[in-house]
């Protein structure tokens, strides 16, 4: 397969492990990108910039193919300069940038071979993004796990609306997880696909827990809410009665000071590392469509082969 996004990252297959935060480590990127796409890790979820080299160098002993680095920067705040400057260093090919202003790491990696992906959920930051020098565009819809745009604007309507919008590659994600959801995406003028909760579910994502890969396969799409609407910051998450306990606090009053002991980082890897119900762990509507855990080759022979059907299929109308 060869699209506009094959090419700028030098990938088999259009194909994007999303960031997963706290658990996109050197095991799971090389197995995405061994398998033909272009797997990454998350810097912010390391605890300093040393760790994140340590993790590029693992990662490079795991795959010869290319691989990303996420800046998801809310995890963070603004002090991230010196992962950027790892990232740099060890001249890695793909960073993507999720959540906040993009402009200043954009701005970093500028006159670097690498290249640069910026997460978008609206026509305007996509346009703002490749106006400061972003390579590609990721949008994504409402239908995503994890954090979102604050616009209840789908997949299937932004993603074109993107495309007509920008001249560089555009990445849909949001609600894909399988070849179907792939030809859907290159059909509506996308040049490649992000996954994130698919990837959750894999033997190759070590660091889940059995029981937030079980929690994704026994529940369907209508299991999953959006929290932290109330403060501006919208995330999908598996739909639990922590997650109750949440949007009860944000109907009663909508500041972060009523929410931080309940939407922080801990509580987050309280459920997805040792699956206490204390907790939430994010998904997106997808787990609808996802009810095994595959090794990442399997996954990707699937997805190339139903892809495949699908378009022939189209062809034959």
């Amino acid at each position: 397969m060869k699209t506009r996004i094959t090419e700028l990252l030098h990938i088999d297959l259009p194909i994007i492990q999303g960031g997963l935060a706290y658990l996109a480590y050197s095991e799971l990127a090389a197995a995405v990108s061994n398998a033909g796409g272009l797997g990454q890790v998350t810097a912010l979820s390391l605890p300093t910039a040393e760790k994140l080299r340590e993790e590029i160098h693992k990662t490079r002993k795991l795959t010869t193919k290319p691989f990303g680095v996420n800046f998801a920067m809310g995890l963070h705040g603004t002090n991230f300069e010196d992962f950027i400057q790892v990232a740099i260093d060890e001249k890695v090919a793909v960073v993507t940038i999720t959540g906040g202003n993009p402009t200043p790491i954009l701005q970093a990696f500028h006159g670097t071979s690498i290249k640069k992906l910026v997460l978008v959920s609206s026509v305007r930051q996509a346009q703002k993004a490749e106006e400061h020098g972003a390579d590609a565009v990721i949008v994504v819809g409402q239908e995503g796990g994890g954090h979102l745009g604050r616009e209840d604007l789908g997949t299937i309507i932004l993603t074109p609306r993107v495309v007509d919008s920008v001249k560089i590659p555009v990445i849909a994600s949001g609600g894909i997880g399988d070849g179907r959801g792939m030809a859907a995406a290159l059909a509506l003028g996308a040049d490649g696909i992000e996954m994130g909760t698919r990837f959750i579910a894999t033997k190759e994502c070590i660091h889940a827990s059995a029981l937030y890969k079980e929690a994704i396969l026994a529940k369907n799409e209508q299991d999953t809410v959006v929290i932290k609407r109330s403060i501006g910051g919208p995330a999908r998450v598996l739909h639990n009665d922590f997650t109750d306990e949440i949007l009860e606090i944000e109907k009663a009053t909508s500041t972060y000071e009523a929410l931080k002991n309940y939407i922080g980082g801990k509580n987050n890897r309280d459920f997805i590392y040792d699956g206490k119900e204390h907790g939430f762990g994010y998904a997106g509507q997808v787990i609808g469509l996802i009810d095994s855990t595959p090794t990442m080759k399997d996954l990707f022979n699937e997805m190339e082969q139903v892809f495949k059907d699908q378009i022939l299929k189209l062809s034959e109308i």
